[in-house]
């Protein structure tokens, strides 16, 4: 069985993750996308908890966050216990 990979974002990065996921089905994981499904404006520390949370209870061995800078992102995640998060 493939490792489970759990994507998010908030809406500046729909195109990336998008292209993202293509890839990583690709390659053979298994993917679960937490969204969002629209262009409208969402909170981007809602989707980086709801990632790192999946990952730290270990719903996904993996996730990747995108947004418009990454910094964000990344810090929302390290507030969630067990999990490590970085800017790429």
């Amino acid at each position: 069985m493939a490792d489970k990979v759990i994507f998010g974002s908030d809406h500046a990065g729909l195109g990336l993750r998008a292209e993202a996921i293509r890839v990583a089905r690709e390659k053979g994981f298994e993917v679960d996308d937490l969204g969002p499904f629209s262009g409208e404006s969402v909170d981007y520390p809602d989707y980086a908890r709801k990632v790192a949370e999946a990952v730290a209870s270990g719903k996904a061995r993996f996730g990747v966050l995108v947004c418009g800078t990454g910094i964000g992102m990344s810090i929302s995640a390290n507030k969630v216990k067990g999990v490590r998060a970085a800017h790429c």
